[in-house]
């Protein structure tokens, strides 16, 4: 069963951007949710964290939660999913 991969961020967000280029080079299925254009995502984001702000980007994966990961964090994780 696959794990369910979510990058919350903006479009105008070069990390996210980073992000997005990263996951799609391993060729892994995510969910970009952009939390500028849409209220329900950037909500899911508070959501995330204590503070209610928005931390962006943040990678999760399943329940496990992201915040700017390096690329070794970022591997690690996703080492997990094979």
């Amino acid at each position: 069963m696959a794990l369910e991969i979510k990058l919350y961020g903006t479009e105008r967000c070069h990390k996210t951007q980073y992000y997005k280029s990263f996951l799609g080079q391993k060729g892994l299925a995510f969910s970009f949710l952009d939390v500028e254009m849409d209220d329900v995502f950037a909500e899911e984001l508070r959501g995330l964290y204590e503070n209610k702000k928005l931390n962006f980007p943040t990678i999760t994966i399943d329940k496990k939660k992201l915040r700017n990961p390096s690329d070794n964090e970022l591997n690690k994780w996703l080492d997990k999913l094979k």
